[in-house]
């Protein structure tokens, strides 16, 4: 395959993670609950089945780590060689081996104890046999602590690898650090690659994409690369080594030629000397850069005999300035054009063409003779085309207008306006409702008309006529008054009638203060109310009473409670319930709290409605209820070993 979706790779938990999840989806997954009641094939089966479920679980996602990163033998050359290079290729096989390893390990362990679990002869024997099962599949996964950390790093940085196609059509740009090519990449695709005035700000491969002739490319930001022997390049510069050697593309090599990069002329070809072996094969453009600061014309004789070499070998070399942006889609047209005539004769040569080459033939139309024979034209379409043709010139259309004026032109409105005098049409502030000016349908004579008013009005107010006294009111006013007043008072009369006939009760404010006796009675005497004044004989006769009372109540309470004690009989402490709570007038309690009775027969019908269907059934919300004795799910069909409940 040549391309590989490293974003897809599954997280690789930590030992500790791997262990907790493993051992947490077996209690979650298997029967929790065995007693010693039970038949001892039953306890070895319910121990048996976690040891089992256990050992899957570890097989699953081991399995799943293994197939998911990706094999270097089964991916292109190109990516192959840069996980050696980022990741160290034995390092990474021995990280995967040793999971594969610990697969094994943890399979053989489960099949071991399933043997040895045959053979308990009690619960305590079973449940030790499962426990050291689990701890030893435990252990094989701690071992494997640095393995798990080494690949999640791995599988990290290659989620993070910018998506490359190595058989796509591609731009390679190499050459010494600082030299432009980020700067390159930047104008010719959307790519943002950080550009900075010193060596090695690309640190790793950044790819962008340009359209060309209608079709897709990706360009290729390789890191920079220094003049020394393949031994002694870093990480950075091999990743630019791999992609010249692997990718099939078209490579510019770009070349600063004011060697403002820090680095001559001299050892710019020198570079490109060294990494020519990988650029056989493909095609490959000399572009120099930086032509705002120096030409090529502005270069001594001794600097100009260096791109001779170039020029015999027939290199194209191609002058640009991405500060300037000249020469720069020269560049890349170049570049594209070389690549596709030379993928097209790649598949010219190949065997898949050979097959079909024979069923191809391109006809060429030859001349017969030196007959002119142009186009033909019928009558009756050259008479229908007149029939369609308008007498009289068409009008003019807004947009045929914009057409001609171009930039010049400005949308007009109101030329079309229907006004009394054209030469309002342009006013500044016109008076313009559905194209007609206001002015045009109004009385010529209305301002000298509201003069006259204002007059009046001022004739009007000197007179007094708007000054608002009451003496002044006529007699139907004062009627209009006195008729509302008894509306009101009618209205007042009738709330209080329906207040009383609903029982509510009318609240006064507590004022907190004391009132006189003596105020009231004359309060009430001047409204002809007459008080009875009673005598202190009077109210010393009453209180003898009451008092005389009570110590009757005292008495015959004390007698029944001395009855209740000797006989011992409900019926005179019911008596003396019912005898005390007609004494004491106590409120029922389903009417405590209630305003009156209309209150009380809503609260009851309120709570009936609550308890619904419940208290037709005679059930309440306190009792225990069980609907359905046995549930159709759990007692119907086979019983399987596989039940996921607890």
């Amino acid at each position: 395959m040549s391309q590989y979706n490293f974003k897809k790779i599954t997280v690789v938990p930590t030992a500790k993670d791997f262990i907790d999840i493993i051992l947490s989806k077996t209690q979650r997954k298997t029967p929790t609950v065995v007693h010693r009641g039970y038949k001892i094939s039953r306890i070895r089966g319910f121990y048996t089945r976690k040891v089992k479920f256990c050992q899957q679980s570890y097989h699953d996602k081991l399995t799943m780590i293994i197939t998911d990163f990706p094999k270097l033998e089964d991916i292109h050359p190109f990516y192959a060689d840069l996980m050696n290079v980022l990741y160290d290729k034995d390092h990474y096989k021995l990280a995967l081996g040793q999971m594969n390893t610990a697969r094994h390990l943890i399979d053989s362990v489960a099949k071991d104890y399933v043997r040895l679990l045959k053979y308990g002869d009690s619960l305590y024997r079973c449940k030790q046999l499962k426990r050291a099962a689990l701890g030893r599949m435990c252990t094989i996964m701690k071992r494997q602590k640095q393995s798990l950390e080494y690949l999640e790093e791995v599988r990290q940085h290659l989620s993070r690898l910018p998506s490359i196609d190595p058989n796509n059509r591609t731009l390679l740009i190499t050459g010494f650090p600082n030299v432009g090519k980020s700067s390159f990449i930047n104008k010719i695709t959307r790519a943002d690659v950080e550009v900075q005035p010193y060596a090695f700000t690309t640190k790793s491969l950044y790819v962008g994409h340009t359209d060309y002739k209608y079709l897709r490319w990706q360009v290729i930001d390789t890191p920079g690369l220094l003049d020394h022997s393949l031994e002694e390049r870093n990480t950075i510069e091999m990743q630019a080594i791999t992609a010249l050697a692997h990718i099939r593309a078209a490579v510019l090599f770009i070349m600063d030629i004011s060697e403002q990069c820090g680095h001559s002329l001299e050892q710019q070809i020198s570079l490109f000397k060294n990494i020519k072996p990988l650029f056989t094969n493909k095609p490959l453009i000399i572009v120099i850069n930086k032509i705002d600061i120096l030409t090529m014309d502005d270069l001594p004789p001794e600097k100009k005999e260096l791109f001779t070499e170039f020029e015999e070998s027939s290199i194209p070399i191609i002058c640009m300035s991405t500060l300037t942006e000249v020469g720069v889609m020269e560049v890349r047209s170049e570049a594209c054009d070389r690549l596709l005539i030379q993928r097209v004769e790649s598949k010219i040569r190949s065997k898949k063409v050979q097959g079909v080459a024979h069923r191809l033939r391109v006809a060429m139309p030859e001349k017969r003779d030196t007959t002119k024979r142009p186009a033909f034209i019928p009558e009756s379409v050259k008479a229908k085309r007149a029939a369609m043709e308008v007498e009289g010139k068409k009008r003019k259309l807004e947009r045929d207008i914009e057409l001609e004026m171009g930039d010049d032109y400005s949308l007009d409105l109101r030329k079309r306006w229907d006004l009394a005098n054209e030469e309002e049409k342009y006013d500044v502030l016109p008076e313009i409702w559905n194209g007609h000016n206001v002015a045009d349908f109004i009385d010529p004579d209305i301002m000298t008309k509201l003069e006259e008013l204002e007059k009046e009005e001022e004739l009007r107010e000197k007179a007094g006529f708007y000054n608002d006294d009451t003496e002044e009111e006529d007699e139907e006013m004062q009627d209009l008054r006195k008729t509302a007043r008894k509306i009101r008072n009618k209205r007042m009369l009738k709330t209080l009638e329906s207040r009383e006939k609903k029982g509510i009760k009318t609240k006064f404010p507590r004022t907190g203060k004391k009132v006189d006796k003596a105020d009231i009675e004359n309060t009430m005497a001047e409204l002809g109310i007459e008080i009875q004044n009673k005598s202190k004989t009077h109210y010393a006769t009453q209180n003898n009473e009451r008092s005389r009372s009570t110590s009757r109540r005292a008495i015959k309470r004390k007698r029944e409670e001395s009855e209740v004690a000797r006989s011992g009989s409900r019926s005179v402490s019911r008596k003396r319930e019912k005898s005390a709570h007609r004494t004491l007038s106590i409120t029922p309690r389903d009417k405590s709290g209630m305003r009156d009775e209309k209150m009380a027969k809503k609260a009851k019908k309120l709570a009936k409605a609550a308890v619904g269907p419940m208290h037709r059934q005679g059930i309440f919300e306190t009792d225990r209820r069980i609907a359905v004795k046995k549930p159709k799910h759990l007692f119907s069909g086979k019983r399987k070993m596989k039940a996921d409940r607890r």
